[in-house]
């Protein structure tokens, strides 16, 4: 079975290059599943009910989220309602909304999908993400499981990625927007990847206009952020894995262009 997963998609632009490339990659790699991370899909940041729609009805099975899940609280009821959509399971409240993983019944097999995020310099109050994962495992059960691990620090990336390899089918990092060239199975058949990278143009800094955050940096002043424009890369990472087993045999990393 191959699974794409699909690096952070910023703003209309990002939506709209997926759109454009998303059906034909699928058909060339014959990919069975698609999940895209949405969390900077809407403009100005976060996600909404139409910027979702949008990634659903490009070729998009699943989304994840991250630390701007909830900036747009348009979505909050959409993230109840809507059984393909999950945000980081290691928010620590049950109030907040959404669920923080899910399973999806394929017919041939189950495939279960987990949201978690990092606690390295990034600015929420969250739960432990690995002791949450063991929790969610316990739960769990599909022979496929793909983790979606929201964070920063590279170093808690890769820890992540150890803790639970053979565990699960396949572990992506998302969130720092620059696609990682370490792709590969671990050691016990988890597929790894550090960061998946983004959807977005090209010429900018993580999908905004270069003098903002350069303006930002040289005068530590805050900025009001706005999405560049111009030509666009798509970066995912393909797993294949076995049914039988739910083991990775093999992860590539891509760039569309």
């Amino acid at each position: 079975m191959r699974i794409m997963c699909i690096g952070d998609v910023v703003g209309s632009v990002g939506c709209e290059f997926l759109r454009q490339r998303l059906p034909r990659f699928k058909q060339q790699q014959q990919i069975d599943f698609v999940i895209c991370n949405g969390e900077n899909s809407a403009d100005g940041n976060g996600i909404t009910p139409r910027s979702a729609e949008h990634l659903f009805t490009s070729g998009v099975d699943f989304i994840t989220l991250g630390n701007h899940s909830f900036r747009r609280k348009e979505v909050y009821p959409y993230l109840d309602e809507h059984p393909h959509i999950i945000r980081p399971a290691n928010y620590p409240t049950s109030a907040t909304p959404g669920c923080g993983w899910a399973v999806v019944d394929m017919g041939f097999t189950s495939i279960g999908v987990i949201n978690l995020m990092g606690q390295q310099f990034m600015d929420a109050n969250l739960d432990n993400p690995f002791i949450r994962a063991d929790q969610i495992l316990k739960e769990l059960d599909a022979k496929i499981i793909l983790v979606d691990f929201h964070a920063e620090a590279t170093s808690e990336k890769r820890a992540m990625g150890f803790y639970l390899d053979g565990r699960v089918s396949a572990v992506f990092g998302t969130h720092t927007h620059v696609l990682t060239g370490d792709a590969q199975v671990l050691p016990e058949g988890t597929g790894y990847i550090t960061d998946v990278g983004m959807t977005g143009v090209i010429d900018s800094i993580l999908g905004v206009k270069k003098e903002i955050i350069l303006r930002r940096f040289t005068t530590q002043l805050p900025e009001r952020f706005d999405l560049a424009r111009g030509n666009c890369k798509l970066n995912c990472v393909v797993f294949d894995i076995d049914r039988n087993s739910g083991k990775c045999t093999a992860a590539q990393s891509y760039e569309l262009i």
